[in-house]
C-alpha cells in the first residue's frame, strides 16, 4: 500500500480528501506545515506528498514543493474542479490531479510521479504486508521505517522470504548461508533467526515460523 502525506487544514480532525484516498487503497497522514517533513526517523517516509490547493496558499504551496524537491519526494497538487481557472502552472509540482478524485486515476498519477522522480522501480524487491527487502541496496524496511541487519541476518532472511512456505533444516541454512566449511553449529543458525526476528517482527507481525525439531519457514500469509 502505498503511503502519502496530504498538505491541507483539517476539518474537525479530518479532511474531505481522506476518504477519497483510503478509496485509492492508500494510507495517509495529515500534516499542516511544512517543518514535518523529514523530521522524523520514526514515521514511515511517504512515497509521494500531495497538496490540497483549496486549503493552502499559493506561497505555502510553493515553499512545500521546493521542500520536497529538497527531500526527492513526488508532489502532486490537488485541484479542487470549482477552482480549476484559477490553478497556477507555474507551482511547477510534479503532477495535478482534478477533485473529486476518481481511485484508480490517483494511484495511476502517483506512480507516475514517483517514476518522473526516482526512475522506474527496482524489480528485486521482496514484499510481505508490511515488510520490504530491496535485495539491489540491501535495504530492509518495515512500515517505511527502516531495519538494520547484519549481512548473514539478511542472507537469512532473503532465502526464507524468497520461498515462503518452504521449510528449511537448520542444516540448510547453516549451509546456504555460511557454507559448507563453517565451523560453528546449527545453534548458529538459531541465535540470528531469535536477533532477525527481534528486529522485523512484533506482537502485530509474525513472518518467521519456527517449525519444531527441524527448522524454520517464512509465512506464506506473513
Amino acid at each position: 500500500m502505498n503511503s502519502v502525506y496530504l498538505l491541507a487544514a483539517p476539518t474537525n480532525g479530518s479532511h474531505p480528501l481522506a476518504g477519497e484516498i483510503g478509496r485509492a487503497g492508500l494510507s495517509y497522514q495529515l500534516i499542516q506545515d511544512l517543518d514535518y517533513l523529514g523530521e522524523s526517523a520514526t514515521d514511515p517516509e511517504p512515497e509521494a506528498v500531495l497538496i490540497d490547493l483549496s486549503t493552502v496558499s499559493t506561497s505555502q504551496a510553493r515553499a512545500l514543493i521546493d521542500r520536497c524537491r529538497e527531500l526527492k519526494l513526488p508532489v502532486l497538487t490537488v485541484v479542487h474542479q470549482a477552482i480549476i481557472n484559477d490553478f497556477d502552472p507555474a507551482l511547477n509540482s510534479d503532477d495535478f490531479i482534478l477533485s473529486p478524485i476518481h481511485p484508480g486515476e490517483l494511484q495511476a498519477r502517483i506512480k507516475q510521479a514517483i517514476f518522473r522522480v526516482k526512475g522506474p522501480v527496482s524489480q528485486n524487491v521482496l514484499k510481505a504486508g508490511d515488510l520490504v527487502i530491496d535485495l539491489e541496496k540491501y535495504d530492509v524496511l518495515m512500515g517505511g521505517r527502516r531495519i538494520s541487519l547484519t549481512y548473514k541476518e539478511f542472507q537469512l532472511l532473503v532465502l526464507l522470504a524468497s520461498n515462503p512456505g518452504r521449510v528449511y533444516t537448520r542444516d540448510v541454512l547453516l549451509s546456504q548461508v555460511w557454507g559448507y566449511d563453517y565451523l560453528g553449529g546449527t545453534r548458529t543458525v538459531d541465535v540470528h533467526i531469535r536477533r532477525l526476528r527481534s528486529k522485523i517482527e512484533d506482537t502485530d507481525h509474525s513472518f518467521v515460523e519456527t517449525i519444531w525439531n527441524v527448522g524454520y519457514r517464512f509465512k506464506d500469509d506473513a
